[in-house]
């Protein structure tokens, strides 16, 4: 007896579903069939209308634009700052290859400029060391601004050690102003 109830109730469960399909599919039908024919509506008005007679549309006419003169932007003045070294280093820092990457965007700007870079350093240690040392630094900023792109050609460098010190406090703050490479446009 167990057997038939479970049969009756697959048999609705079944039937419930079959009409849950069909209900499904005939909705679906339905909205395929309004999409494809544009709504009964029109279908209606379409069947008994008559057809237009449409004229061909003559071709677009040519529009000759005239690009007006570009005026070229006023060039902006190179300014090259300075960058500073840390004692008795010739290396940059991540400081210094921010602005010389700066001033190497300016010289790409301006390719008729040259540049003379001139390494300098504080005044402790011998005339002979702080001329090397200031060699070093203004070679430094060359090479790197030849990777940034500027043609070695419109680079020249000179040392002048501690010779020329923009403050000759004896004091680490005047010191640290000193350990310089400044630029010179030719």
């Amino acid at each position: 007896m167990e057997a038939v109830m479970i049969s009756s109730l697959e048999r609705k469960k079944g039937f419930a579903m079959a009409r849950s399909a069909a209900v499904l599919c005939w909705i679906g039908l339905a909205m395929i069939s309004l999409i494809a024919c544009g709504g009964s509506k029109q279908v209606a008005q379409t069947e008994t209308e008559e057809p237009e007679v449409t004229q061909p549309e003559p071709p677009p006419r040519e529009e000759v634009v005239t690009a007006a003169p570009v005026e070229k932007a006023a060039p902006t003045p190179l300014v090259l700052q300075t960058i500073n070294f840390d004692y008795d280093k010739y290396d940059l820092t991540s400081v210094a290859m921010d602005i010389l990457s700066i001033n190497a965007r300016g010289l790409r700007e301006n390719p008729e400029t040259q540049v003379l870079i001139e390494g300098h350093c504080d005044e402790r240690g011998t005339v002979e060391y702080n001329l090397a040392l200031g060699d070093k630094r203004a070679k430094a900023v060359k090479d790197y601004l030849v990777t940034l792109g500027i043609d070695s050609s419109r680079l020249t460098t000179i040392t002048y050690g501690k010779e020329h010190p923009l403050d000759t406090s004896n004091n680490e703050a005047a010191w640290a102003k000193n350990r310089r490479a400044e630029f010179v446009r030719k």
